[in-house]
């Protein structure tokens, strides 16, 4: 059984399919932003462009609906205005749930988490 653990592992790594891991607890607003941006891979092709999403999280670090855009600025036609902005709402729902901090997810519940993504990655 190890033997196939660590094929389907290799085959994974392989194909670039490995996701990074969110398991540290995070304890402040800024971790969640930089966690998230970890996730963000904009298209090879975005020139330019942000959008901006606005989402909520439950305590369990789990999003509440899906991310909203709020401003979108994208180069290209709608083809491409389209794709990138799934791109950052995949980044988001990808990325949780997140692993929160009992402080944190204390508070966090509910609240509107605002957040650009930019392309090319900063």
């Amino acid at each position: 059984m190890k033997g196939v653990a660590k094929l389907v592992i290799a085959g994974a790594i392989s194909a670039g399919v490995v996701y990074p891991s969110y398991a540290a607890t995070l304890n402040t607003m800024d971790d969640v932003g930089a966690a998230i941006q970890a996730c963000w891979t904009p298209p090879a092709d975005a020139g330019k462009s942000t959008v901006t999403l606005s989402f909520s999280f439950k305590r369990d670090g789990s999003l509440i609906g899906p991310p909203r855009p709020t401003a979108v600025k994208v180069a290209g036609d709608d083809k491409a205005r389209k794709a990138f902005i799934e791109a950052a709402i995949a980044a988001v729902k990808n990325c949780t749930p997140l692993t929160l901090s009992p402080a944190l997810a204390k508070g966090i519940g509910g609240n509107v988490f605002t957040m650009q993504l930019v392309s090319p990655k900063q």
